[in-house]
């Protein structure tokens, strides 16, 4: 195994998010060597927390690390991914790969000619009952896998208004961008990544532009709804080749019950997947005796899929080997999906795929 402590480590965009990974980083054995970040303060934060050498400006800081995590508002990854890249870095790069898909596919363009690699940050593949579930389909046990539905609701969870998060300069979009993502990521991989055809969906801004939004905790502060120009929920049905479709469910707030369920149907298997607890149920048939259905509970043991994720970026960044997991080109899949799903919504028309 590759030996990931001696990997000098930078960050780009040293807030909360940064820190999480850096703590993941320390967690699993690596190194934080480096930090960049315009603002001061979240410099002196990090540098004091970490003992880490900062930078105001990336660029000096690349002269200093082997790899880079870019944490920043998306609408700045462009900037930062290709910078890196360009200076021969690899890169991890937190989800979504951009806030434009013309944005991401500029990543992606120098993503394919450069000398190091980039991942993006889908933390939630490294779960323990999502890769028993790649690992059976992988295997035929589920047989052709036609649909999934994907599902990523809060009752009420609007980010700060006024926040990069429901700003869309800044972050390209609202709760597709932020937390549909990772359904929309989730579901493709189950699924294979297949050709996607066309989509038809609908979103709408329904709580964050309502000055009486009534919620119990808000993540971050409020300006009210002066501070919100994004979706906070989307419907959407998706496309794909062989017949394969992906209903999708996204909300940061709604009346109901939040949901993180998937449900996987195959023509040999399905399965119920709560990534909210990490519970995961197969479901099939059998012949064995008596003609019978059986569900069966898979447990995993407890792992942190952040922790695991950032182990794994680093132990190729060591190896110098190219990542087969969370690739740039499957990133730009789930870019076409969103940008596909804000442009139905726009035309309230189902739009292809090209």
């Amino acid at each position: 195994m590759a030996d990931i402590s001696a990997v000098r480590l930078g960050f780009v965009g040293l807030g909360n998010i940064a820190h999480l990974h850096a703590d993941e980083v320390i967690g699993v054995g690596g190194h934080v060597a480096a930090g960049a970040d315009v603002d001061e303060g979240a410099r002196h934060n990090f540098a004091e927390k970490y003992g880490a050498d900062v930078f105001e400006d990336a660029t000096e800081m690349y002269e200093h690390v082997d790899a880079v995590v870019v944490s920043t508002p998306n609408t700045f990854h462009e900037e930062y991914v290709t910078g890196a890249l360009e200076a021969g870095l690899d890169v991890l790069v937190e989800k979504p790969l951009a806030h434009s898909l013309e944005s991401a596919e500029r990543i992606a363009e120098v993503a394919s000619d450069a000398e190091g690699f980039c991942m993006v940050g889908f933390h939630n593949r490294f779960r323990g009952p999502v890769q028993v579930l790649d690992q059976y389909r992988t295997d035929g046990e589920l047989g052709d896998v036609s649909h999934v539905e994907a599902n990523y609701i809060r009752r009420r969870g609007v980010p700060g208004r006024g926040s990069w998060f429901t700003r869309k300069d800044v972050s390209g979009g609202g709760a597709v961008i932020d937390i549909g993502t990772h359904a929309i990521d989730v579901a493709l991989y189950l699924m294979g990544f297949p050709e996607i055809e066309e989509v038809s969906a609908q979103t709408r801004a329904q709580f964050g532009p309502d000055d009486d939004y009534t919620y119990l905790n808000m993540w971050g502060y409020d300006e009210g709804a002066g501070g919100f120009d994004v979706e906070d929920s989307a419907t959407a049905f998706v496309r794909c080749a062989d017949g394969k479709t992906l209903s999708l469910e996204v909300a940061w707030a709604s009346n109901r019950f939040p949901s993180q369920e998937l449900v996987v149907r195959g023509d040999g298997g399905g399965a119920h997947l709560d990534m909210a607890d990490d519970s995961l149920t197969v479901l099939d048939t059998s012949a064995a005796g008596a003609d019978h259905h059986r569900d069966t509970e898979i447990e995993t043991a407890d792992a942190e899929a952040h922790g695991l994720e950032q182990e794994y970026f680093l132990e190729h960044v060591a190896s110098g080997e190219t990542p087969s997991m969370n690739t740039v080109e499957q990133g730009l899949a789930v870019q076409r999906v969103m940008d596909a799903i804000y442009r139905s919504s726009e035309s309230g028309e189902a739009v292809t795929i090209e």
